[in-house]
């Protein structure tokens, strides 16, 4: 065991399996204390199972550190409220907050149903929200936090699981919202974006919805070959939370980071690329005609239409 989060003490959402739990152990492996929260459901959200959560607490204090189980449901705010408790009360302080918990409920947009879109947004983007709500009154008067939330590559909007998608996209925004309201005060607010094997991805399901997304063409040919060859254990990657979490990382908030057992990257900001500027005080409303030529030929430089592909890029 290492020490450079020795003192520290986190929070773990989705701690008791994949990629939460080899968060959970890269913390503990640098001496940082863990409340290990997770519900223990199934992909879909469904079912409550105490066991993962108490088999990593256990992980966790063989590497030497303090560690409990809390299993509460994120998409509430008391459980939130009583995770964050949990870690003051048996640690002393809470100085990391790690949101990883999450399910998915897949469906194209017309076959979805309020129910699977509210259940998926409640438990990540209503989630991530509700430990970073009740953590950041804490850090902010203690003026020393760090929270890495997590995000999807579905958040630049992926077809098939649009709840997924739409929440993370919300979790990307929070973060870069957070880390501005919570950097003066020594917190730092970054995001992961992980590839990983995981019980999400390695879904009979998933795999099968992913196959029949090839067939229509929403998705690359060789989308399944390379999640095959690129997708490796959540352990390989789970140091850089650990990173995040430390003080070599003082001064990384707001920033998006794109992890793999093989890749690491940075998601940069949207920017705006393209512009067309004018005096409206003089030359009045935009107008129809004027847009008509102006869209294609300088706001749209070099654009293809994603959906459908155009002819040229079926050739």
């Amino acid at each position: 065991m290492a020490d450079r989060l020795k003192g520290r003490n986190a929070v773990v959402t989705g701690g008791g399996r994949g990629i939460g739990k080899a968060v959970a152990l890269a913390l503990a492996e640098e001496g940082a204390n863990v409340v290990v929260c997770d519900i223990g459901g199934a992909v879909d959200g469904s079912g409550v199972d105490k066991t993962p959560a108490d088999e990593v607490v256990e992980e966790c204090k063989k590497l030497g550190v303090k560690a409990i189980a809390q299993c509460g449901d994120v998409s509430k705010f008391a459980d939130a409220e009583a995770a964050v408790k949990a870690c003051v009360d048996n640690f002393g302080r809470i100085d990391i907050v790690c949101n990883i918990a999450g399910i998915d409920r897949p469906k194209m947009i017309w076959n979805m149903s309020e129910e699977e879109w509210d259940q998926v947004v409640a438990v990540h983007l209503k989630g991530t929200f509700n430990f970073i709500r009740n953590a950041a009154p804490l850090m902010r008067e203690q003026r020393y936090g760090r929270i890495i939330n997590t995000v999807s590559e579905a958040f630049t909007g992926g077809p098939s699981h649009l709840n997924y998608a739409a929440a993370k996209g919300g979790i990307a925004t929070l973060t870069y919202g957070a880390a501005r309201e919570l950097g003066r005060y020594g917190v730092t607010c970054n995001a992961i974006c992980p590839r990983a094997w995981t019980r999400m991805t390695a879904d009979d399901k998933v795999i099968e919805g992913i196959k029949k997304r090839i067939a229509a063409g929403l998705m690359p040919a060789d989308q399944l070959d390379r999640m095959m060859n690129e997708l490796a254990d959540p352990s390989y990657f789970a140091a850089f939370v650990a990173y995040l979490a430390s003080d070599e990382a003082a001064n990384v908030n707001g920033q998006i980071f794109f992890v793999s057992g093989t890749e690491l990257g940075h998601w940069t900001q949207p920017v705006v690329e393209n512009k067309v500027t004018r005096d409206w005080k003089k030359e009045g409303p935009w107008r129809f005609d004027e847009l008509v030529k102006l869209v294609p030929e300088k706001l749209l430089v070099g654009y293809v239409n994603p959906a459908p592909p155009q002819p040229e890029e079926k050739k």
